[in-house]
């Protein structure tokens, strides 16, 4: 039976659905690309934020007028909307023939086998997963399973942290996973969950509390993706500065890093989602000055003003974060620096979204993404009152937009001139593209190379100088000998 996974929202539901797509494959089913050649297809979709739920339905009903015209014959929900809304969204959207929570996913194969012939799956009522077990990472043991696409070889005895005496990573839990994409990088899960309360967010209530990966997990997994050709790990989490700390070490980040890039084949090591309020200098100097990591500070201020950050639920003001972007570029002066705004929060005042426009103006930040706020269904936020009206909101979210848009090229002509590394993503039609260190997958801008050999192809790696910027975007010359 052939499945097609197409995958909605951040680079944690991407790991997903590798791992959905291992478990699937490893037991009789055969992947396709195309949903329109599947028997079957998975939408593993996205809760964070209206917009996103609006286009995890759009997706699952275009995925459904497939059994009208082509082959499938079942569309399944599964992701963080699936998981959120359960029975609620079986009920409003019949177009799908299940809708699957994350409490599935171990048994994914059964569960679609049954759907398909026909058989009627009883969605889960949602509950806050906050006061449930929490959700481990997918994992078997590795003496009894191949992993898809690799064949079955000894592998090197790594250390780890919490390997036992003895133990050697061949007999440990090994992630099952099977790449979607083919690139140069891939995302690595470090942990799932968040324990803080911001006040907007619902995503502790449906991905439930924070829980970290065993570094020994982590590194099997990296392995096994260096295997795959992967020459950048983009480690992924829902608050990557609180790695360890379950595990009774809050700085294991620290500590791990430098297993990571010691891995053969690993080129870039990057940390995402980094929480304000907890980096801390020794995290800052190991991005900055382990060998192999790239220095990238993926730093979610959400807002600048004091008073907007406390009926938040979070930290900082200006000074303390420019304080914070200070010691950054003390480490790493040519760090890249980016960040996400939430813009017309309940009570924001004038005086407050001043504030915002002035801190970004002189944080001079790589990239800033800008939101506006919108109530999420069962937070603290939602029953805020002195709630902005929705005009209002567009047109700050309309002014800080076209202030980051002249921020940020501002900024990437400040790079015209810099040495840089740059990974080859895209070769098409004598244009070699990719990104340098200091730019994160997809949301941060591309390098375009010019100067590139003939035979430039994905996965490649060049030094080159920065000769121009277009928005975001760079153009670099490469150097001749191009080590």
């Amino acid at each position: 039976m052939s499945v097609a996974v197409v995958t909605l929202g951040c680079a944690r539901n991407e790991v997903d659905s590798e791992e959905l797509a291992g478990r699937l494959e490893a037991d009789g089913f055969r992947l396709v690309e195309d949903p329109e050649d599947a028997d079957t297809v998975v939408v593993n979709t996205c809760g964070f934020v209206e917009s996103a739920k609006k286009d995890s339905v759009d997706t699952l009903l275009q995925a459904s007028d497939l059994k009208e015209t082509g082959k499938t014959q079942a569309v399944v929900a599964v992701g963080c909307m699936a998981e959120r809304y359960g029975k609620e969204l079986q009920d409003s959207l019949p177009e799908a023939d299940a809708v699957l929570g994350f409490d599935d996913y171990p048994d994914i194969a059964d569960r679609l086998r049954r759907i398909v012939a026909g058989e009627k799956h009883q969605p889960h009522v949602p509950a806050d997963r906050r006061r449930l077990l929490p959700i481990s990472p997918t994992s078997r043991d590795a003496s009894t399973i191949s992993v898809p696409g690799h064949a079955q070889e000894s592998e090197p005895v790594i250390s780890a942290p919490d390997l036992a005496e003895g133990e050697t990573p061949a007999s440990g839990p090994r992630a099952m996973r099977r790449r979607l994409d083919g690139g140069p990088m891939a995302p690595l899960k470090l942990a799932s969950g968040c324990d803080r309360r911001c006040s907007f967010c619902a995503i502790p209530s449906f991905r439930g509390s924070f829980v970290s990966r065993r570094p020994s997990d982590v590194i099997h997994e990296a392995q096994w993706l260096a295997s795959q050709g992967v020459k950048e790990l983009f480690l992924v989490s829902e608050n990557s500065t609180s790695y360890g700390k379950d595990l009774g070490d809050l700085r294991l980040l620290e500590t791990l890093l430098p297993e990571l890039t010691a891995i053969e084949g690993i080129e870039w090591v990057r940390v995402s989602y980094m929480q304000p309020a907890e980096t801390r200098e020794s995290l800052i100097k190991a991005v900055a000055n382990t060998p192999g990591v790239v220095p990238y500070f993926d730093l979610s201020f959400q807002h600048a003003s004091a008073s907007v950050l406390r009926r938040m639920r979070r930290f900082g003001d200006p000074q303390s974060f420019l304080n914070l972007l200070e010691q950054v570029r003390a480490a790493a002066p040519t760090a890249g620096i980016r960040s996400n705004v939430i813009v017309g929060f309940p009570g924001e005042t004038e005086e407050d979204f001043q504030a915002l426009c002035d801190f970004l103006e002189e944080a001079r930040l790589d990239v800033t993404g800008v939101f506006g706020y919108s109530d999420e269904d069962g937070t603290e936020a939602a029953t805020y009152e002195a709630k902005l009206d929705q005009d209002e909101i567009d047109a700050r979210v309309a002014h800080l937009s076209a202030l980051v848009e002249e921020l940020t090229s501002q900024r990437a002509e400040e790079r015209i001139g810099e040495r840089v590394q740059v990974l080859v993503e895209r070769v098409e039609d004598g244009v070699v593209e990719g990104r340098a260190s200091f730019q994160g997958p997809e949301v941060d801008g591309t390098t375009e190379l010019v100067g590139a050999p003939e035979d430039a192809k994905i996965g490649d790696m060049f030094w080159a100088e920065v000769i121009d910027s277009a928005g975001v975007d760079l153009v670099a010359q490469v150097e001749e000998s191009h080590p």
